[in-house]
Parts: structure tokens; C-alpha cells; sequence
């Protein structure tokens, strides 16, 4: 039997994949995390093989809370599932610990057969994020200022360039204004701007694959 925790911050999705689990035989769901507090508060005192970890977490999140999971528990299975497709994002998740990485536009199979193989010892990368991965290496392209960014980072750049204010991204990822402004600083630091309107401009400029 697989036992996993489900880390994700929306309890409808939390709820689909618990139902979905629930017609599979060798997978248990032993808990179920809404913050990285609370996932982190489950792991000191439940066993288990595998997390199933959202990188949009409230508090602690993305490769910060991945480094913190491996450091703590280096055996423990830790498999993505996430909305970001950005290739810097899974290269930076993979990098910290994460054994595996799924998008959620996967469909049920798939993901159930990423779980298995993380289960059985192996690794598993959404084969489309691979492919993706592999073109860009053999392409040898140059490192970009955003690809610099920690997700949470790159999560909040997504957030200003969409319009939203630091209170309003503090309300949606429940952390303090003073977090966000701080995050805001590094963005425009390593990005090299110095307003809004520029950094609006660089992301438009990208055009993020999301």
C-alpha cells in the first residue's frame, strides 16, 4: 500500500483526489495538508511514502518548502502536481528534492502512474515538461533574469504583472504585506527594473507558455 499525503490549498482539489484515490487499491490517503504548516506539523508524526505537493502553498512555499521536506525526511517521495508548466520552475522543484513533477491538466492515468513509479523507487517527469526541457539544453540557451527567481518569486511576478496590488497578493497567498513587498524588492532587483509599468512590459515581453 502507498500512503500519501495531499498538500494543496484548495479543498475542492483535494476533495476530487481523494475520490479519485479511493478507487485505487494500493493507495491510501492517510492525511490531507490546506498550508505548508500543517503538512510539515502531519510528516513529524505520520508515516508515509509519498507527498503530493502543490507548489502554491500559503506560508512556506514552492522550492523552500521542497529543500525543507528533503532535508528533514531525504527518503520521503515527494511528487508534484502543479499548474506551472514553466520550464525554470520544474528545473528549480527538481533541483531541490521533488522525485517527480505532473501538470494538473494531466489526465487521472497518468498521474496515478507517476505515484506508482515514485512508489517503486524511480523518478517521473510529465513527458511533455521532458521534451520541453531536453529541446531547450540542446538549444544551449542563454539563462534569463526570471529564470533566476525562486517560485514563489516567479509566482508573485505572475501575480503583479496580472494588475493585482501587494494587498491583494497578500490576501491570496496569506502572507504579510511586508513578505510580499520584500519579494517585490528581489523581483525588480534581479530583473533589473525599477517600477511596475517595466516589469508588466518584461513579462509581456516573454511570452510565458502557461
Amino acid at each position: 500500500m502507498i500512503r500519501i499525503i495531499i498538500a494543496d490549498d484548495h479543498a475542492i482539489v483535494r476533495g476530487g483526489l481523494k475520490q479519485l484515490f479511493s478507487l485505487s487499491l494500493d493507495i491510501d490517503v492517510v492525511a490531507e495538508a490546506d498550508s505548508s504548516i500543517e503538512l510539515m506539523h502531519i510528516l513529524k508524526k505520520t508515516a508515509v511514502d509519498l507527498v503530493l505537493l502543490d507548489l502554491n502553498m500559503p506560508a512556506l512555499g514552492g522550492v523552500e518548502l521542497i529543500e525543507q521536506i528533503s532535508q528533514q525526511y531525504p527518503n520521503l517521495k515527494i511528487l508534484i502536481l502543479s499548474m506551472h508548466n514553466e520550464l525554470q520552475i520544474v528545473s528549480r522543484a527538481l533541483k531541490a528534492g521533488a522525485t517527480g513533477y505532473i501538470t494538473k491538466d494531466n489526465d487521472p492515468e497518468t498521474l496515478l502512474a507517476a505515484i506508482r513509479k515514485l512508489a517503486a523507487g524511480g523518478r517521473y517527469i510529465d513527458p511533455r515538461l521532458a521534451e520541453k526541457m531536453a529541446f531547450e539544453f540542446e538549444r544551449g540557451v542563454t539563462v534569463k533574469p526570471h529564470e533566476k527567481l525562486s517560485a514563489r518569486e516567479f509566482e508573485i511576478l505572475q501575480l503583479l504583472a496580472s494588475g493585482k496590488t501587494v494587498n491583494e497578493i497578500s490576501n491570496e497567498l496569506s502572507i504579510s504585506n511586508k513578505t510580499v513587498s520584500t519579494y517585490k524588492a528581489r523581483l525588480f532587483e534581479k530583473l533589473q527594473i525599477s517600477n511596475n509599468a517595466e516589469l508588466i512590459r518584461y513579462y509581456d515581453a516573454q511570452k510565458f507558455d502557461v
